[in-house]
């Protein structure tokens, strides 16, 4: 099936509801879906991981590799528009990827065509455009109206990319019975909390009373019973004319094993667990969380941004946008003390080791010599080491 039925004139591809903040009813547990605190808790590690990653500009030929060499595009990455930094872009784009499935960023250019600022697109709907040159669009309802930019200018990053040709698939479908459950037992026990503070004996009358008697006899048992300074320790006598018995809170709270494996189920969607969520990960969980969810998405947005920000010939001489991060930033003290061993045989230079130590580069650049330990230099053919060598 093609992408667009014609191409002689502008014909709408697809259409995307997005989840906003707003919460256009678009769930029907009355709320939107960043309002709950299981859904946000579950993306709140992802988004954090993502934003701290550094983004930098690489120039790589045949023999060097540059980094950060024009300093416009270091400032576009540092701080992309005048309201928030690099590292809050990354965080927004992350919620909305997460929450969605989609997420979109506007490029301003200047009239050289050069990206001069980035701003995150919060939209009630987009659709997909094609005009008779076979140029590609997307129309934002934002704030009850459109606006049409090109894709070219448009970072777009999605997940579930499945039936669609344009957008990832909406997680709505997936959700809303979860949230429907999740919503509906806190409802139930909110409920329960409520009546189990107000009713915790109920007094049967056997005859027939007047209103007033009925409130006068309730008043009488409580002050004599229920009140603190009782002298009746504790222990309660009644008559033919009533019947007391306890309200048990226990039969209207609903048992928190229920909801657990609903909530379970969310954590799947997420791909996500308590001890992540919890941080009370070790080294090896958060090693298998960020290769299987943040450095996805890392890896999207650098080939995103690289595609959208430079054209065709500015990536054949090498220029792209990476997104650096490693796993070894969350990795125990003795992991992290190990990494010595790749200094003396010149697989990691000081300064490397000394960032994921979170400690600053050694001075005057002495830190980007690569080291290696005199018995691991080359050895010649004949298997000895060369003792003039050096």
């Amino acid at each position: 099936m093609g992408l667009f039925k014609k191409k002689n004139e502008a014909v709408t591809v697809s259409q995307y509801k997005m989840i906003t903040e707003q919460g256009e009813g678009f769930y029907s547990y009355n709320g939107n879906l960043y309002s709950s605190d299981i859904v946000r808790s579950c993306i709140r590690p992802k988004t954090q991981a993502i934003g701290k990653a550094v983004a930098k500009h690489i120039r790589k030929d045949e023999i060097n590799t540059q980094v950060n060499p024009e300093a416009y595009i270091r400032f576009l990455l540092e701080e992309p528009n005048p309201y928030m930094s690099g590292q809050m872009l990354q965080e927004k784009m992350a919620n909305q990827l997460a929450l969605n499935n989609n997420a979109f960023a506007l490029i301003e250019r200047d009239g050289n065509g050069l990206a001069i600022a980035i701003y995150p697109i919060n939209s009630n709907s987009v659709e997909a455009l094609q005009n008779n040159q076979g140029e590609i669009f997307l129309r934002f309802l934002i704030k009850n109206k459109y606006y049409t930019f090109k894709y070219t200018d448009v970072i777009h990053l999605r997940r579930d990319f499945n039936n669609n040709d344009i957008f990832g698939e909406n997680p709505a479908k997936a959700l809303t019975q979860l949230m429907d459950v999740v919503s509906t037992t806190d409802q139930g026990v909110v409920k329960a909390i409520k009546n189990s503070n107000i009713i915790k004996w109920l007094l049967r009358f056997n005859t027939v009373m007047r209103e007033e008697d009925i409130k006068r006899h309730t008043k009488e048992f409580i002050d004599s019973f229920l009140n603190i300074d009782s002298d009746t320790s504790g222990a309660a006598a009644v008559d033919s004319r009533f019947d007391a018995q306890q309200v048990d809170p226990k039969n209207y709270v609903p048992n928190p094993l229920q909801t657990k494996g609903t909530i379970d189920r969310i954590y799947s969607f997420f791909n996500t667990n308590e001890s992540i969520i919890q941080s009370s990960y070790n080294e090896d969980q958060w090693i298998s969380y960020y290769e299987a969810e943040i450095e996805p998405v890392l890896i999207q947005m650098s080939n995103e941004f690289t595609r959208k920000i430079f054209s065709r010939r500015e990536r054949g001489f090498g220029n792209k946008i990476i997104f650096e991060s490693s796993n070894l930033n969350f990795a125990s003290m003795q992991t992290k003390l190990n990494l010595v061993q790749f200094v003396d045989r010149g697989i990691m230079n000081p300064d490397e080791v000394r960032a994921i130590l979170n400690m600053a580069p050694i001075p005057d650049g002495l830190g980007q010599a690569y080291i290696r330990r005199l018995d691991t230099r080359e050895i010649e053919q004949g298997g000895e080491e060369d003792a003039n060598k050096d």
